[in-house]
């Protein structure tokens, strides 16, 4: 791993493969490391001949925090009602650190500074998000797209669960220590977690460890991510102008991003494939890690076909 500097932000980056290989670019969700991704999808890209390039989003694991940004107002992006989204008109008076598209500009220098012209483009939740902007607004950067567990924007679709939402807006324990962080963790994912690839308290207590030790503990770089989503606004016209080929991929028993996003997802993006994952809920349960590869490499091959 090493950080890569990307103008004014620093993005630390791994990759796996030849560097001359075809690249796949993987991008995290909300708050989310690139130690997530299960170890076993580079294992499957790579075996098929791809460079796999995964990184920590800006306010995310190693890469650079955004605290001189300040914090947004995330009562006030929750109250406006989501019928009135985007308003551009609004949001230079909102306290939005950043947006979302700033987030798909960082995925695209991150490949300038790594000299690829183009990659397979591939994100999860937030990440899914990101990934569908940069193949919007970028086209000539994108060879294919995989949308994961995420979601058009549409206002009209299913909101997440009460628990889910519970689970992602609760309180942090009063204790700050290492220990009382961690079994916080481990309750928020075990609500989100998929019911047919259940991960032992054991691997989410080593997980989440892990990751503390690894980059520390910085709620505040979450409420700015938080915001970017709040205030995306509806994609579906963004979608409609995608033209490479494309997947989307949901868990059936997804509690927070109901799977009800993720075909709408495919709906707008033309010529899609929509693959829903019974059993899967929002997480990425080790075993999946080949249905995810096999779901990318199908993308990556209708790409490379014409």
């Amino acid at each position: 791993m090493s950080l890569i500097n990307v103008g004014r932000l620093e993005l630390e980056t791994v990759t796996y493969g030849k560097p001359g290989a075809p690249a796949i670019l993987l991008i995290q969700g909300l708050g989310t490391p690139l130690t997530r991704w299960p170890a076993s999808l580079a294992e499957h890209l790579t075996d098929a001949g791809f460079r796999v390039i995964a990184f920590d989003n800006r306010d995310a694991g190693l890469s650079t925090r955004m605290d001189a940004l300040g914090l947004p107002d995330i009562k006030r992006l929750m109250s406006i009602p989501p019928f009135s989204w985007p308003l551009p008109s609004m949001l230079p008076t909102l306290p939005i650190p950043y947006t979302l598209a700033d987030m798909a500009g960082d995925a695209v220098a991150l490949l300038d500074a790594l000299h690829i012209e183009a990659a397979h483009i591939v994100g999860a939740s937030l990440g899914g998000m990101i990934a569908q902007l940069l193949a919007a607004y970028y086209p000539n950067r994108c060879l294919s797209l995989t949308s994961i567990m995420s979601s058009s924007g549409n206002p009209l679709l299913p909101p997440p669960t009460t628990t889910a939402l519970h689970a992602l807006f609760a309180p942090l324990p009063v204790a700050r220590d290492e220990s009382a962080l961690i079994e916080d963790c481990i309750w928020r994912q075990k609500v989100l977690m998929s019911p047919g690839y259940p991960t032992s308290d054991e691997e989410l207590r080593a997980m989440f460890t892990a990751e503390y030790r690894r980059a520390g503990f910085h709620p505040r770089s979450v409420l700015r991510q938080l915001a970017t989503l709040l205030t995306a606004g509806d994609r579906r016209p963004l979608l409609m102008t995608i033209r490479v080929p494309a997947m989307v991929l949901h868990g059936a028993d997804d509690p927070l991003i109901n799977t009800a996003c993720g075909r709408d997802t495919a709906a707008s993006i033309p010529g899609a494939e929509f693959c829903a994952i019974p059993g899967m809920a929002h997480d990425f349960p080790k075993a999946l890690g080949p249905t995810f590869a096999k779901a990318i490499l199908t993308a990556a091959l209708r790409a490379a076909n014409g």
